[in-house]
């Protein structure tokens, strides 16, 4: 099949889904009005792949049909297919200014890195591998968009999972000659309500021992497989706007985030991956290199976040006049600084490249690592700089429908500014608002923390990671090094001489 259209995705997303919000079942996800906007500009992101401008730049010749599939599947084996995944990602990044941080982009590369690494799902069945290979196969050659789940829900963090005392965390209750049955609850699934399938997957560190096997699994199924349900957080969507100007983000790139809920719900064998198996479950992601591949997509993520929210903060600084101000240029300066930190860290990551498992090529760990680190912390600074720049004009710009309202004359003389009309500076200011101030912009700022793991757990994951032998050698070689000098009476101090 190859490449879909974005009306082939929207006509795939028309089906029997159990999907829950503000206590009602979604009977359309592309029609809804919480949901329709996304549903819209991810279509508009799948139909960007048949654009003839960009059709090489998003495309690639699938290895086994020769169709046209997305360069996000690509299992790179030079540093010049990391650097065309790298644009492709960066196109589609651009188009939602970084705000769409689930794209499917995301998942296919996820999903590649696990194929390049499926050894490793493999040792004790190899069945487990050739699943997975399999199943990557058919999303490439579907274009299917995917969602994924990895979390257990938030009932007791004192506790392992297979110790809390309500067992509600996703679970293996039987298996059958078909399959596996699953019941229990996995957070966060961003995207589920345009996914047309759900990739369920290990996170945290499982005991290896026979209580912790029915939680170590892995498996993807149908986003309308019976027994499975999704129970979505309120739309963050302002469903009075009186125009789509006011809210030109949180209209367009709400992904929203839902719980899965398993039901007793069966799983065919030819979809299981991982099965009561927590010592293939840890340290998996590094193992199969596919941690890697996804840091370099999400990196390029925060490029194109970075270089928008850079943008608007020079837009309004300009417009008002303030960028004459010392103190503002070096807010501004920051901006520039994250930017270029983030797309030399990406760009080194490719230079320095590494060869990964079945001959693909992976990007340099450490640098991505860096921007994995440093991102959450350099973003709200981003919202911050935005809010202080704006200051209270963003609290202060009316609707956009003000302008043709009766008080049309008044909006018109006083929302001026220096280098901009009204409707320029109120377009701009409504769109700064929604990047910072909104609950679409708190949204992020919780995402951007913890979409790719708890903070605090990944640092002491660099600090394990990390080489750090040389550098300590380096250290004690130095004491070593002054401590002879002096026993062998090569130099002296510089206050020998005072005594």
């Amino acid at each position: 099949m190859g490449i879909r259209t974005g009306k082939e995705l929207l006509e795939s997303l028309r089906d029997d889904r159990r999907l829950f919000i503000d206590g009602k079942r979604v009977a359309d996800v592309t029609t809804d009005p919480r949901f329709a906007g996304a549903a819209q500009s991810l279509a508009e992101l799948y139909d960007m792949q048949h654009e003839p401008a960009l059709a090489e730049r998003m495309t690639f010749r699938s290895p086994t049909s020769g169709e046209r599939v997305g360069l996000s599947f690509i299992e790179p084996r030079s540093v010049d297919d990391l650097i065309r995944r790298r644009d492709m990602v960066k196109i589609w990044m651009d188009a939602s200014c970084g705000m769409f941080g689930r794209s499917p982009d995301f998942m296919n590369v996820f999903l590649t890195g696990l194929a390049s690494g499926a050894i490793e799902l493999g040792h004790k069945d190899p069945h487990f591998a050739d699943n997975i290979r399999a199943y990557h196969a058919r999303v490439r050659e579907g274009d299917l968009c995917l969602t994924h789940t990895l979390v257990n829900p938030q009932v007791d963090r004192s506790k392992p999972v297979e110790r809390q005392d309500k067992d509600l965390a996703a679970k293996i209750v039987g298996e059958t000659a078909s399959g596996i049955v699953i019941r229990g609850a996995r957070m966060v699934s961003t995207l589920a309500a345009y996914a047309n399938e759900l990739l369920v997957m290990p996170s945290t560190h499982l005991a290896l021992n026979k209580e912790a096997e029915p939680y170590a699994f892995g498996f993807a199924v149908p986003a309308d497989a019976p027994g499975l349900s999704f129970v979505c957080r309120p739309s963050v969507i302002h469903q009075n706007a009186a125009s789509v100007m006011d809210h030109p983000l949180s209209s367009r790139f709400d992904e929203t985030d839902a719980m899965a809920v398993f039901e007793d719900m069966k799983v065919p064998w030819e979809r299981v991956f991982i099965h009561r198996d927590p010592a293939v479950c840890n340290g998996l992601y590094e193992r199969t290199g596919a941690i890697t591949q996804i840091m370099h997509q999400f990196s390029t993520k925060n490029l194109a976040k970075a270089e928008f929210m850079m943008a608007l903060g020079f837009a309004i600084a300009k417009t008002t006049g303030v960028d004459a101000h010392l103190h503002v240029q070096g807010m501004l300066s920051e901006l520039i600084q994250f930017t270029e930190f983030t797309r030399a860290c990406l760009r080194a990551s490719e230079a320095d490249a590494t060869p990964g498992p079945a001959e693909t090529l992976m990007p340099a760990a450490m640098p991505l690592w860096t921007v994995r680190m440093m991102y959450p912390k350099m973003f709200a600074r981003m919202c911050e700089i935005i809010q202080l720049v704006g200051a209270g004009g963003l609290v202060a710009v009316p609707s956009y429908a003000e302008l043709e309202g009766p008080a049309a004359a008044a909006v018109n003389t006083y929302f001026q500014a220096a280098t901009a009309d009204a409707p320029q500076r109120i377009k701009l200011f409504r769109l700064a608002f929604d990047a910072a101030v909104s609950s679409f912009a708190g949204r992020q700022q919780l995402y951007e923390r913890y979409y790719s793991g708890d903070p605090v757990r990944l640092a002491g994951a660099l600090y394990t990671l990390y080489d750090k032998d040389p550098h300590i050698d380096r250290i004690f070689g130095l004491l070593d090094d002054l401590e002879a000098r002096q026993n062998a009476d090569e130099w002296a101090p510089p206050f020998a001489s005072a005594h």
